[in-house]
């Protein structure tokens, strides 16, 4: 009696595996779909902010249908296309900056660190006054206070305490 319900049983997760298949493969159409319609209606949007030389495109433009690259780089579209494809580079190159900027804020935050604010608020100092901040910033993030302290205690401890327990003779040793 239990063979049918472990038929049953693998038979529905591998009906899940083929679903969840099914799933990805048509969020990357419909992702791959609407990326590319963006870039080919902003490229078109852009392309109209602008005419180059005041006309449209002649016939001498293209062979066979095709067009030739030196008079591609006259066509409206491609050149909204490059536009485009410039404006989104430079802005992820800042967002990249900015991650970079705010690395010692997030690795604050992902250590759960009591220093959260005051890593921020050096880092914006680091911005905007002198990249001093910044750097102090970084080392305020990255270390690893539990160990500080407790080196620090340690060299306390040490100083407190003497190091050897042998009581001191004020008389001179003897050279044998």
């Amino acid at each position: 009696m239990s063979a049918p319900k472990i038929l049953t049983v693998a038979s529905k997760e591998e009906g899940n595996r083929i679903v969840r298949i099914i799933n990805n493969t048509l969020s990357f159409v419909i992702r791959w779909a609407i990326y590319m319609g963006t870039l080919v209606g902003a490229s078109i949007l852009l392309s109209k902010l602008g005419t180059i030389h005041g006309k449209d495109l002649p016939e001498d433009y293209f062979s066979n249908g095709y067009p030739t690259i030196l008079k591609l780089l006259d066509s409206e579209v491609f050149m909204g296309f490059v536009f485009f494809v410039t404006i989104a580079i430079v802005v992820y190159v800042l967002y990249l900056l900015w991650q970079l900027h705010e690395v010692a804020v997030h690795k604050a935050q992902a250590m759960s660190s009591a220093h959260t604010q005051i890593v921020f608020a050096l880092s914006l100092c680091g911005l905007f006054i002198n990249k001093a901040w910044w750097v102090l910033a970084i080392i305020i993030a990255f270390t690893r206070w539990d160990v500080v302290s407790e080196s620090i205690s340690n060299i306390i401890r040490k100083g407190v305490t003497p190091i050897s327990t042998e009581p001191m003779s004020t008389e001179p040793k003897s050279e044998k």
